[in-house]
């Protein structure tokens, strides 16, 4: 019977996962000595090492099912753009984003918990690590969305999976779902329409907007007034009804889909990194660690 506090205790020794230690002492009876070595064998404890190290590189991934109604979008992270170039880094995005789009997980957790669809002998947890082993560089799966609908999934990648766009939409021809998605590449939408922005950001925004106009020494009384026609350039810059379409300035996105009697239900967009604080370090620092 292997124990909490035998698994605890390799962990701590080793970096490796929970799970990776208990398996590991199981299939050694709790010998924690060839427990390690079994670690070793299978890069689990190389893969560890690298746990800590940030992974704002990688690539942006998208499935879509044959009859367009699911669709699925993966961010897969790695340290280096060259590893996002990496064939067998990109194929296992690949079969990551199918395995969401077909299995459906609740959250990057229970994803990595199931049966990989490509290897059914590893978890997408124990596949991943493996990568991180063989690849040799630390890997994380950041974050997806899924989509499922009475309508059409399109779906765009762009610079090689520097930006992906998930779109999903109702009597959009495949000319029009291309047009859309490239849009929302482009021009950064955050919501669809302004009944989806939070009120707390609209009244921080009008907050800032009053300020603004108070101190271009307009008076109070008309503030408001003038807030609420500035409120309208907020809102056609973070919301993708209101923005003007990139192809054609001269018209609304509301106005580009309405006129074919398309809707647009919900979109996301992720663009590889963003959020991600790179670790920046002095080269000479870094070398001396690397010497010891």
């Amino acid at each position: 019977m292997i124990t909490a506090a035998q698994v605890k205790e390799l962990r701590e020794k080793t970096g490796a996962g929970m799970m990776d230690c208990k398996k590991v002492l199981t299939e050694t009876d709790g010998n924690e000595e060839k427990a390690i070595e079994l670690l070793r064998e299978r890069g689990i404890m190389k893969a560890a090492k690298k746990s800590d190290r940030i992974a704002a590189e990688g690539i942006v991934e998208t499935y879509i099912s044959e009859d367009n109604k699911v669709g699925a979008i993966v961010e897969v992270n790695a340290e280096t753009d060259f590893v996002a170039k990496n064939a067998d880094f990109q194929s296992f995005v690949k079969d990551v984003v199918k395995q969401i789009a077909l299995n459906n997980p609740s959250s990057v957790e229970d994803l990595l918990s199931q049966k990989c669809i490509a290897n059914e002998a590893h978890t997408v947890q124990e596949e991943l690590t493996d990568k991180v082993a063989t690849i040799g560089e630390n890997m994380t799966i950041r974050r997806f969305e899924r989509f499922e609908t009475q309508g059409t999934v399109s779906s765009y990648i762009h610079g090689d999976g520097k930006i992906g766009v998930l779109v999903d939409m109702e009597n959009a021809n495949e000319e029009l779902a291309k047009d859309v998605c490239m849009h929302i590449a482009a021009a950064k939408p955050e919501f669809l329409s302004e009944a989806d922005v939070p009120a707390e950001r609209v009244s921080k925004e009008k907050e800032i907007l009053k300020a603004q106009v108070i101190n271009e020494g307009r008076p109070e009384a008309v503030a408001d007034k003038i807030v609420a026609g500035r409120l309208g350039k907020f809102y056609s810059e973070i919301c993708l009804l209101n923005q003007e379409f990139v192809k054609d300035p001269n018209q609304k996105i509301s106005n580009l889909v309405s006129s074919k009697n398309a809707k647009i239900n919900r979109f996301v967009r992720f663009e590889k990194g963003e959020g991600i604080e790179k670790k920046e370090e002095n080269f000479a620092e870094e070398v001396a660690k690397q010497l010891k």
